[in-house]
């Protein structure tokens, strides 16, 4: 069997304190509409969860199959010789906020016994006076944020920035963060589920208890040098390029064909697309793999809109 058409994914659906019920509005996605679903896993190849493929001739493959065993035919040349699949996909539904929380960088990462972070946010939608928080207000240092935590006044520290839909933040391991209640986000990151919740807004978890916190980690792993970030400025269609992950919004009035040689994640952010006589609707996500020799998108819908994601070659190839 040849990669002449895209490939889709089942969703995973996780049940967050803080999460909505916006999935169960997007079509195809299948979600329970009766349940406070925070995250969408629509691309993740980890030892514990497992993408799998929808529909077509490779119905039930998982990701990891296609990254060990098709990894040129799906994902190109030069791609990072890694165990399992570099990224994982998400899309994002905070009904309410979420906890302030970091993720270890690189150097930190082994000793604290967890996995660096670094991440990728698009708004898909914002509600009005809708925020992200991303690093700290001038002046914050680790002493003042300290007596901050102990007197539960957080928030008064941390970096606010007014967000609408279609603005992006760059989120490095290390950054202090907190996604604001009303934002539906697509979120790209490394393929990574360490978080370290440093502050939770004094609240209790699903299941009635206050969720853990992670003050030792969170303090050795928070780069407090981090000041007032700004959104990720964008650079014709590139919206964030970094080694991990390059990202481009592509809007789409017209047929287009990607030119490229590698595989791509594409991700419906409006409109609906068609392509090689597979259809796909807002929310949903797909790779066009790098045998694919019908490389056409063409819109189904106005005001269509994707956001294309790669993986940098590495270096010298």
């Amino acid at each position: 069997m040849s990669f002449t058409a895209p490939l889709s994914f089942r969703p995973l659906f996780m049940e967050r304190v803080w999460g909505g019920n916006r999935h169960a509005e997007m079509p195809g996605k299948g979600a329970p509409a009766d349940k406070r679903i925070g995250e969408s896993w629509e691309l993740v190849d980890r030892e514990d969860v497992q993408s799998i493929v929808a529909r077509g001739p490779f119905l039930g493959t998982t990701l990891h199959e296609l990254w060990t065993v098709f990894r040129k035919d799906v994902f190109g040349a030069g791609v990072p010789d890694s165990p399992r699949f570099p990224l994982l996909a998400k899309i994002l539904d905070a009904q309410d906020t979420l906890s302030v929380q970091v993720h270890p960088p690189e150097h930190k990462a082994a000793e604290l016994h967890g996995e660096p972070k670094t991440e990728m946010w698009y708004l898909l939608d914002a509600a009005k006076d809708a925020a992200l928080f991303a690093g700290f207000r001038h002046g914050t240092t680790r002493a003042r944020f300290e007596q901050a935590l102990a007197e539960g006044r957080v928030e008064e520290l941390m970096h606010r920035v007014p967000v609408r839909a279609g603005d992006a933040m760059f989120i490095p391991s290390g950054r202090c963060h907190a996604i604001g209640a009303g934002c539906l986000i697509v979120e790209i990151q490394q393929n990574s589920d360490t978080t370290y919740r440093v502050f939770d807004w004094n609240r209790t978890g699903l299941d009635g208890k206050p969720r853990a916190l992670h003050l030792v980690e969170s303090l050795a792993s928070i780069d407090f040098r981090d000041h007032e970030p700004a959104l990720a400025q964008p650079s014709g269609e590139t919206v964030v390029s970094c080694p991990l992950f390059h990202i481009e919004r592509w809007p789409l009035a017209a047929p287009r064909a990607d030119t490229g040689t590698d595989g791509v994640i594409f991700t419906v952010l409006s409109g609906g697309v068609e392509c090689a006589g597979e259809k796909f609707a807002r929310g949903e996500f797909f790779i066009l793999p790098a045998a694919a020799q019908d490389r056409t998108l063409l819109p189904t819908a106005p005001d269509t809109s994707l956001l294309r994601t790669t993986i940098p070659r590495t270096q010298g190839i």
